[in-house]
């Protein structure tokens, strides 16, 4: 079968870090399903495994990307929950079932091989179903983002103020997520155009951070007394700024770190009587669960670009550019 790589060095993804390669179809053990995948989809972690520049050691010859979509194609003695063509989606803790968050287990695209490939041989509860009204590329970015997202922004509501950073996976889904519950959306931005495209999403208003690199005093302003939630992508170089933004008595979801910066001023923070709370993704029942209202809204995802199999490495290019609104795409 032909799938992709990562391989040791430094430069970008486009410039060779992820490379064809060819295996053996694996054979599904009890328990395990053979998976043909349709499609899979990019997160910021991708990037970074990719380059060589994680926070954990990713073997050369480690196949990438947690996130992906396809049809079963074999099952394993004992497997009970899916059957041959089943649609089904992957789970980012494949052993994080339910309940509370247990601790940081093997992934896949570190510690296991992960969906850039054509066939994929993994546990049979380490999957969901597709939601029968998305295609395999939208239902291939579900799993890290979305979910993360969902995560994120449970328990906002009509009334409350979610702010949203940027226009990437997470904070569209959490943008699209928060206005099925009624809440109102503020986004930041660096673009006229992505502005817009935020504006057609739902956003109420957006503010320019590069026009207003103080954007935490006017999303308090525009919200009359701040954001009940933030979505911090940008962690240790935004964090100052989302602080500014949250409301008193609000919550700062904190979802990514991936802009550099010197952190937190804690008497700031403690003086909004805020709370500070790190997303994990979520749980196998916490992605049914979104699913279904995924399913019930009829909710699509938002896909910035789709770029075919043979050009993945093209697909992490875009990925680093930064331009995007909406998730990148791979389909198989």
């Amino acid at each position: 079968m032909r799938t992709f790589q990562v391989r040791a060095g430094d430069g970008l993804p486009g410039g060779g870090l992820v490379t064809p390669a060819e295996r053996p179809v694996p054979s599904p053990s009890a328990g395990e399903v053979l998976v043909r995948v349709k499609a899979s989809s990019l997160n910021a972690r991708d990037l970074l495994i990719a380059a060589g520049r994680y926070s954990v050691e990713v073997p050369p010859g480690r196949i990438p990307l947690s996130d992906g979509s396809g049809v079963v194609e074999a099952v394993g003695d004992g497997v009970s929950r899916f059957r041959v063509g089943d649609r089904v989606v992957s789970t980012f803790h494949p052993t994080w079932l339910y309940g509370r968050f247990p601790a940081w287990g093997e992934l896949h695209g570190t510690q296991r091989d992960g969906w850039l490939t054509e066939y994929i041989a993994l546990d049979e509860q380490s999957l969901v179903a597709a939601p029968d009204h998305l295609s395999f590329e939208e239902a291939a970015t579900l799993p890290c983002a979305a979910l993360t997202a969902w995560s994120a922004v449970s328990g906002v509501g009509p009334g409350d103020a979610l702010l949203v950073q940027g226009s990437g996976g997470v904070s569209v889904f959490a943008l699209q997520f928060a206005r099925l519950a009624g809440a109102r959306v503020v986004a930041t931005t660096s673009s006229g155009e992505k502005a817009r495209r935020l504006t057609a999403l739902g956003a109420s208003d957006v503010v320019n951070y590069l026009s207003t690199p103080e954007w935490g005093a006017r999303v308090r302003a525009l919200t009359d007394g701040g954001a009940d939630r933030v979505v911090e992508i940008g962690g240790a170089g935004t964090l100052s700024q989302s602080i500014d933004a949250v409301a008193y008595g609000g919550q700062i979801a904190l979802v990514g770190n991936l802009a550099s910066g010197s952190g937190m001023d804690i008497t700031r923070f403690f003086r909004r009587a805020a709370t500070l709370r790190s997303i994990s993704v979520g749980s196998r029942s916490d992605f049914e669960r979104m699913n279904k209202v995924i399913a019930r809204h009829r909710l699509r995802p938002v896909i910035d670009r789709v770029f075919p199999f043979d050009e993945a490495p093209e697909a992490f290019s875009h990925f680093e550019k930064g331009s995007r609104v909406g998730k990148v795409v791979i389909s198989h």
